[in-house]
């Protein structure tokens, strides 16, 4: 089990180390804008002083953009995303793949296939995965044109590197009803048999009302 660093945004990284030994926790998902706040060296000298590995970094993806140079901008940075996740020696990068920039939204779901694909033969040279996470379809219009299991899996498999998987927010897919159909099939790397494309598998409950959408999470009981 790790804990994912969001859960604790207002510590420290510091901090939310230090809370994982505390709970008995080996493993912590990073964010890159708390990794930056205390810098990368000294991230990586945290983990080690705590005892702690890093079962994720998030987040790269955002790749649909209006003009080919906001692209290769938005595909560049998901190389230093790689090269934060090496550093860290952390092997999975989580891709949240970012909004459309028009209303052609297929067009923007192309742009992330084309953007993954760019990216995954550097991240497989630095050991490093890509884990595709959909989000929940009410933020397709902002924060991800991939909202299901589905369209997810189906462009790591157009990508069809080992290395180019789907992580699992239950927050965001619980009221898909193929989940359990995609879930099974995302055990099955048809590019790697015997492989599954699951990296990783995010806890936490909708709460009924929901008064934030974004951040309104409950405990799994």
């Amino acid at each position: 089990m790790s804990l994912n660093q969001y859960t604790t945004n207002s510590w420290s990284l510091r901090g939310a180390a230090a809370g994982c030994r505390r709970a008995g926790l080996n493993w912590i998902g990073l964010w890159r804008d708390k990794v930056a706040e205390a810098g990368l060296d000294e991230s990586g000298r945290i983990l080690q002083s705590e005892g702690l590995r890093c079962s994720g970094v998030c987040r790269g993806g955002w790749f649909p953009a209006g003009s080919v140079a906001e692209r290769q901008e938005r595909i560049d940075d998901n190389f230093k995303a790689v090269d934060e996740c090496a550093a860290l020696k952390c092997d999975t990068l989580v891709l949240v793949c970012g909004g459309p920039h028009s209303k052609d939204i297929e067009g923007a779901r192309r742009m992330v296939e084309e953007g993954i694909a760019a990216v995954a033969p550097y991240a497989a040279q630095c050991g490093v995965r890509l884990g595709i996470e959909p989000l929940h379809p009410m933020f397709a219009g902002d924060r991800s044109v991939v909202g299901t299991l589905g369209q997810s899996l189906d462009i790591a498999e157009a990508v069809g590197a080992p290395n180019v998987g789907v992580i699992i927010d239950v927050y965001h897919v619980w009221w898909d009803p193929a989940l359990q159909r995609e879930i099974a099939r995302a055990g099955r790397a048809e590019s790697a048999p015997g492989a599954s494309r699951l990296m990783g598998f995010h806890l936490c409950d909708w709460l009924v009302p929901t008064k934030d959408l974004l951040l309104d999470r409950g405990n799994l009981r």
